[in-house]
C-alpha cells in the first residue's frame, strides 16, 4: 500500500517506518524538522510541515490508501489538558476528515494501554477493563482516550472502513532519540546502589508494537481496540534484569510509596505555580501501580509474537552506542 504515517520522528515512528518498507509499502512521512528522521529507507518520502496545517495534511494524504498515526504529544511535564489535545485528540479528528474527503479507508491508530483498566500479576486487564484512576486524571492519558474514542466513532459511522486502535505497553528499542521510554533504562545504567518506585509496568519491544501497527493495516477488526504488550513486571525487576543482561552488578531498592507520594506533592506545588515539572501527586501516584495487561488479543488477531523483553534492552543499549561513534 501508499501509507501515510504520522509521528515518523518518535520511537515507534522510527521503528514502523522501517517496518513498512521492509515489508513493501511506499510511505509518505509528514515531520516538522527534516532532521528528525536519522535515516531515511527506501521508498520513502518526506514532507515538511505541521500535520494539524490542513493544507499540509491533505497534500501529503494525497494518493495514500492508509494512514498510520504513531504522533502524540507525551511530556509529563506539561501543565494543561489543552497542551496535550492537538497531538492526542485533533490530530486525529483532523486524519478522519482527510479520509472522508479523500476516500481513504484505511486508519491505524495509536493510544496508549493507560486508557484501559490494569489488572494483577495474576489476572492481566483485557482490553474490556474500564479506564481507572489515577490514569482518569492524568492529562496525558485522558487526551489519548479523546483520541481513539474520535477513531472507533469513526468506524461505526463507516462500516466499510477498517480502523484499529493499539494500545502498547512501556515500549524499549532502538531508535529512541530523544530518549523517551529510554530514559528508565538509562536512569538505572551502570549504577551501583538504584531507587525504584514500588509499581510495575507491562513492557513490550518497540518492534513487536511496530509489526502490530503495519499488520494491522489488514488484520484485526474495526473498531477493535488492541492491548500491545505481554512483559507485567515491577520497575524493581526491570532493573535487575537490565543490570544481568548488560553484564553489571546493582543493588535496587524499592521506595516506599509515601515517599514518592510526597516527591509528588512537591511537584503539585511547583506546577500550581506555573512551573513545568513532570513530578505531581497524580504522575507519581501512577508510578506506585502495577499496570499490568494482557496483551493476547494481538497476538490471536494482529499476528505478532512477543520479544523477551531482553532484547530490546540490548537493542537499545546498543544503539545508543552506535550513535556516539
Amino acid at each position: 500500500m501508499k501509507v501515510l504515517l504520522l509521528g515518523a520522528t518518535g520511537l515507534l515512528g522510527h521503528n514502523v517506518l522501517r517496518r513498512l518498507a521492509a515489508e513493501g509499502h511506499e510511505t509518505t512521512a509528514i515531520v516538522r524538522r527534516r532532521e528528525g528522521l536519522r535515516t531515511l529507507p527506501d521508498a520513502t518520502s518526506v514532507v515538511v510541515g505541521n500535520p494539524l496545517d490542513s493544507s499540509v495534511l491533505s497534500g501529503a494524504a494525497a494518493g495514500c490508501e492508509a494512514i498510520v498515526n504513531c504522533a502524540g504529544a507525551t511530556d509529563m511535564s506539561m501543565l494543561h489538558r489543552s497542551d496535550y489535545d492537538p497531538a492526542n485528540r485533533d490530530l486525529c479528528r483532523a486524519v478522519v476528515e482527510v479520509m472522508e474527503q479523500q476516500g481513504i479507508k484505511r486508519l491505524v491508530h495509536t493510544s496508549t494501554a493507560n486508557t484501559i483498566g490494569y489488572g494483577t500479576a495474576a489476572k492481566p486487564a483485557d482490553e474490556e477493563a474500564p479506564m481507572e484512576p489515577p490514569f482518569t486524571a492524568s492529562l496525558y492519558a485522558t487526551s489519548k482516550r479523546a483520541g481513539e474514542e474520535v477513531a472507533i466513532e469513526a468506524a461505526r459511522r463507516h462500516p466499510d472502513w477498517h480502523v484499529v486502535v493499539l494500545n502498547p505497553g512501556f515500549m524499549l528499542g532502538a531508535w529512541d532519540v530523544k530518549p523517551s521510554s529510554g530514559r528508565m533504562l538509562l536512569a538505572a545504567y551502570r549504577r551501583r546502589l538504584m531507587a525504584a518506585p514500588p509499581g510495575g509496568k507491562a513492557f513490550v519491544a518497540v518492534d513487536d508494537v511496530a509489526a502490530a501497527a503495519v499488520n494491522a493495516l489488514a488484520k484485526g477488526r474495526s473498531g477493535e481496540r488492541y492491548i500491545v504488550a505481554c512483559h507485567n513486571m515491577t520497575v524493581k525487576t526491570l532493573y535487575e534484569l537490565q543490570a544481568s543482561t548488560m553484564g553489571y552488578r546493582q543493588r535496587v531498592l524499592t521506595l516506599p510509596a509515601w515517599l514518592v507520594a510526597a516527591a509528588g506533592a512537591l511537584g503539585s506545588v511547583a506546577r500550581s505555580l506555573g512551573i513545568r515539572t513532570e513530578l505531581s501527586l497524580n504522575n507519581t501516584r501512577q508510578l506506585c501501580v502495577k499496570e499490568y495487561y494482557d496483551g493476547s488479543r494481538a497476538v490471536r488477531e494482529l499476528d505478532i509474537r512477543y520479544t523477551p523483553i531482553e532484547q530490546p534492552i540490548k537493542e537499545f543499549h546498543q544503539w545508543r552506542e552506535q550513535q556516539k561513534r
